[in-house]
């Protein structure tokens, strides 16, 4: 599955309202650590079908970043059932990444 770019537009819908956990990548484009978990990101979302991988740019979407207190970027989030359970600042392996969503 690819990676959905998640604005205030679809939000609710594919992060509140999804039937599948999901895995939030908040960055910007001038961020160093973001353009090493980028494309972890991508795999894990090419690799795995069980969740939907989303990644929010935090330039362009201030209101989600500042509803979910992004204060630093990388922030990974899980959500299910429209709950987060899961939260990681900063760059992390990929193994890492995984076990967010365990």
């Amino acid at each position: 599955m690819s990676v959905l770019t998640i604005t205030k537009d679809n939000f609710e819908q594919e992060v509140l309202k999804a039937d599948k956990p999901v895995l939030l990548d908040f960055w910007a484009s001038w961020c160093g650590p973001c353009k090493m978990v980028s494309p972890l990101v991508d795999q894990i979302a090419e690799e795995h079908d069980d969740f939907i991988v989303g990644k929010v740019n935090v330039d362009e979407e201030p209101d989600i970043a500042k509803d979910y207190g992004i204060m630093s970027i990388p922030t990974l989030m899980v959500f299910k059932n429209g709950e987060i359970t899961n939260r990681q600042v900063g760059a992390v392996p990929k193994d890492r990444i995984l076990a967010l969503l365990d």
